[in-house]
C-alpha cells in the first residue's frame, strides 16, 4: 500500500471517529462509555444507530463518486469530467423522481431500484455507443444529450405532479443527503462500489496507456472498446449506487482525482485507489461540516458540496484553459 493511501485512510478514520462523536447533540463523556459497553443504551443508539451509518454511508457514496469520477477522467482525458457528464447522475434522479411521485416512496427500497434502473438504462446506452464510437468526443457529446434530456424530463415531472407533498420530496431527494441513512441504505451502496471497483482494476494498464494517445494504445494491444465499455460500465454501477441512497450529489466526482493527481504523478492506473479514498473523506467531512454549522435546518449535503465544488470547478477549468493556450 502506498504511503499516500496510508495518509488517506488515516485521515478518514480520524474523520469517521469525529463524524460518529459530534453532532447537533452534545453528549457527555460517560455516554460514551455508555454506549460502548451498552449499544442499546439512548447514548449507543445515537452512535450506533444514527451516526454510525450516516458516516460509513457519507463515506462509501463519496468513494463511489470519486472512484468513478477517476475512471471517466482518465478515459476521456479531460479533468473536467466527472459521473454527471454522461448522464448517469441524471438519469438515475429521473427514476427516482418517476417513483416518488408514483407514491412508491411509502414501499421500502422502491426509490432506490427505481434510480438504479435510471442508472441501468443509461449504462446500457453509453455502452452501446461507447462500442460504436472512436472519439471520446462523441461520447461525451452523447452523454450531454442523455444529460440534458434526463434533466428536461425531471423538470416536467415536477410541472405534472399531482401532489405538492410530492414535489417537496423530489425536491429534497435531489438536493442530496445522508441524512436519517441507516444500516440497510450502506448495505444498499456497498455491494456496487465493490462490483464497481472489480471492474475498474480491470482498466488500469489501458487508461495508463491511453495517456500516450490512443494510436499507441490500441498498437500496444488495449482493446479501445472493451476499456470504454468497462469504464462506463463501473462509472454506472458506481454513480447509479450512490445516487439511489443519498440523491445527486455533485463535484465530489469532480474534485476527488484532482486532490491526488499530482502525487501519483498523474498515472490514471494509480489515481483509482486515492480517488476513491479522497472522495469518502471528503464526503464524510462535508456532512460533519453540514451537521455542525448552525443553521436553522440543516444543510442538504448536495448544496453544500456544490457550494464548495463550483468555485473549484471554476479553478479547475481556468487552469486547463491556460494548458490548452500555451
Amino acid at each position: 500500500m502506498s504511503r499516500l493511501n496510508v495518509v488517506l485512510l488515516a485521515g478518514l478514520l480520524a474523520s469517521l471517529v469525529l463524524a460518529i462523536t459530534l453532532g447537533e447533540t452534545a453528549l457527555p463523556l460517560a455516554a460514551y462509555g455508555a454506549a460502548l459497553s451498552d449499544p442499546g443504551s439512548d447514548a449507543g443508539i445515537v452512535l450506533w444507530q444514527i451516526r454510525a451509518p450516516r458516516a460509513l454511508c457519507a463515506f462509501v457514496v463519496g468513494a463511489a463518486l470519486g472512484l468513478s469520477g477517476a475512471l471517466l477522467q482518465g478515459l476521456l482525458r479531460n479533468p473536467l469530467a466527472d459521473p454527471g457528464v454522461l448522464g448517469v447522475s441524471a438519469t438515475a434522479a429521473l427514476g427516482a423522481a418517476l417513483a416518488i411521485v408514483a407514491g412508491a416512496a411509502a414501499v421500502p427500497g422502491a426509490v432506490e431500484l427505481a434510480a438504479l434502473a435510471g442508472a441501468g438504462l443509461s449504462g446500457v446506452l453509453l455502452t452501446l455507443v461507447a462500442a460504436r464510437l472512436s472519439s471520446p468526443e462523441g461520447l461525451i457529446l452523447f452523454g450531454v444529450a442523455l444529460s440534458s434530456l434526463a434533466g428536461a424530463v425531471t423538470a416536467l415531472v415536477f410541472n405534472l405532479s399531482p401532489s405538492p407533498i410530492a414535489t417537496a420530496e423530489v425536491m429534497s431527494w435531489l438536493m442530496g443527503s445522508v441524512q436519517n441513512r441507516s444500516w440497510i441504505d450502506v448495505a444498499w451502496v456497498t455491494p456496487a462500489l465493490i462490483v464497481a471497483w472489480a471492474l475498474a482494476i480491470m482498466t488500469g494498464r489501458g487508461l495508463r496507456l491511453l495517456t500516450l494517445g490512443e494510436e499507441v494504445a490500441a498498437s500496444s494491444g488495449v482493446a479501445l472498446g472493451r476499456l470504454r465499455g468497462l469504464v462506463v460500465v463501473a462509472a454506472a454501477v458506481a454513480t447509479g449506487s450512490a445516487v439511489a441512497v443519498a440523491g445527486v450529489i455533485g463535484f465530489v466526482g469532480l474534485a476527488a482525482p484532482h486532490l491526488v493527481r499530482a502525487l501519483v504523478r498523474g498515472d490514471p492506473g494509480r489515481l483509482l485507489v486515492p480517488s476513491a479514498l479522497a472522495g469518502g473523506l471528503m464526503l464524510v467531512v462535508a456532512d460533519l461540516m453540514a451537521r455542525l454549522i448552525p443553521t436553522d435546518q440543516e444543510l442538504k449535503l448536495g448544496v453544500f458540496t456544490a457550494l464548495v465544488g463550483a468555485p473549484l470547478f471554476a479553478l479547475i477549468a481556468w487552469r486547463a484553459a491556460r494548458e490548452w493556450q500555451a
